[in-house]
């Protein structure tokens, strides 16, 4: 009974050190625990750069109404049999070519790839006013502004983001924030700077991240959340392990009774 006893006191000692190795430390989950927020290098604003392949939709407007129809053209679709218009006019789109170019009525092609929001305006203003349009209000909106989120979050997928400004968090909470398996301190932001793709990463479990130039997100951006080392491990393993694993709980069982 001394060797049943010895047996199973290992074997007791390796089963509760499989579940203590499967517990994740508080420090890998929880948010913003280290560091302090650095108030001075915190910036609020966010400026968009437009680059190739955005859908924009560009409205002027001024007291002259007349003079703004030209730059306010409607996107009509027509029936191929009766010639004639389909639905309701919506705004004409403008896409932002390869070249970083639009064509715009009148105006022709506008460089414009690489340009905030602002100089985009500023752009368009200097071309209208005045010999077209004087004191233009210019309004520049994305119609297809997205961000993806991929790895290990609840609800991986690409969301539409409407008003343009959506920082990574709340791109964690579309996504239905992290599995508990999903690692907190090496969140990776994939981006495209010109023509290059530049790779950010970025600590949730840090204070620093609101000082992050990826904390605010821009279009097309994809956030990937890796796999922690249990997960790995667990999706790596192999039918033997759970093959071990059904005979230690019989063996415990066996041995248990036997002790009675």
């Amino acid at each position: 009974m001394s060797v049943l006893k010895q047996n199973s006191t290992i074997i007791y000692f390796c089963f509760i050190t499989l579940i203590f190795s499967s517990c994740v430390s508080n420090k890998k989950i929880a948010y913003f625990q280290f560091d302090q927020i650095e108030q001075e290098k915190v910036n609020n604003s966010y400026n968009t750069i437009f680059k190739p392949d955005d859908l924009l939709q560009i409205t002027i407007s001024a007291e002259d109404l007349n003079a703004v129809q030209l730059f306010n053209l409607p996107a009509v679709a027509f029936s191929a049999s009766t010639g004639s218009a389909i639905g309701q006019p919506q705004r004409l789109s403008y896409l932002i070519d390869h070249k970083g170019q639009i064509d715009f009525p009148i105006l022709g092609k506008l460089t414009i790839g690489g340009l905030t929001r602002e100089q985009t305006i500023l752009l368009i203003k200097e071309k209208l006013d005045p010999d077209y349009v004087k004191n233009p209000n210019i309004n520049i909106r994305i119609s297809n502004f997205k961000i993806t989120v991929q790895g290990d979050v609840q609800r991986p997928g690409t969301y539409n983001i409407p008003n343009e400004r959506v920082s990574i968090l709340d791109a964690i909470g579309l996504a239905g924030d992290l599995n508990i398996s999903g690692r907190r301190d090496n969140i990776l932001v994939l981006r495209e700077e010109g023509k290059k793709k530049i790779e950010y990463r970025v600590d949730l479990t840090s204070k620093k991240t609101y000082t992050s130039p990826v904390f605010y997100l821009q279009q097309n951006d994809i956030v990937y959340v890796e796999h922690n080392y249990a997960r790995i491990q667990s999706a790596s393993s192999n039918t033997n392990t759970s093959l071990f694993i059904s005979i230690s709980g019989l063996l415990i069982t066996i041995i248990s009774l036997l002790l009675r």
